[in-house]
C-alpha cells in the first residue's frame, strides 16, 4: 500500500476523514491528497502519525495492515467497533480488561 492509502485506512480506523486528519496535523486542508503521487517530509509524516495514533512504519506500510502500537493512557485514543466511535464507559471498560485488571 501507498503512504497515501496507509493515511486513509488508518483515518477510517478512527473514524476521521482526510481533511480533520490534515487540520488535526496542522496541515492544509487538502494536503494528504497530494501523497497519492509523493511522499510526505519526515516531519509531516510525524504530525500525521501522531493524529492517527500510528507509527511513521505503519503509514510506510506494514505487514499485517494494523497499526503496532497504542498507547493506551493517550487521550486522544480513538476506538471504535464496525467503524462506529465507542462509548466511554465502553472505552474504559477495554483498558481495563487489557490491562487485566
Amino acid at each position: 500500500m501507498t503512504v497515501y492509502e496507509n493515511i486513509k485506512k488508518y483515518s477510517k480506523m478512527r473514524g476521521l476523514n482526510l481533511q480533520q486528519v490534515a487540520e488535526k496535523a496542522g496541515l492544509s486542508k487538502n494536503m494528504l491528497y497530494q501523497y497519492k503521487n509523493m511522499n510526505p517530509k519526515v516531519e509531516t509524516l510525524d504530525k500525521i502519525a501522531k493524529v492517527l495514533n500510528v507509527t511513521k512504519e505503519d503509514l510506510l506500510g506494514s505487514e499485517n495492515g494494523k497499526p503496532k502500537h497504542i498507547d493506551l493512557a493517550d487521550d486522544d485514543l480513538f476506538m471504535t467497533y464496525q467503524g462506529k466511535p465507542l462509548s466511554d464507559e465502553d472505552k474504559e471498560l477495554i483498558k481495563r480488561i487489557l490491562r487485566g485488571k
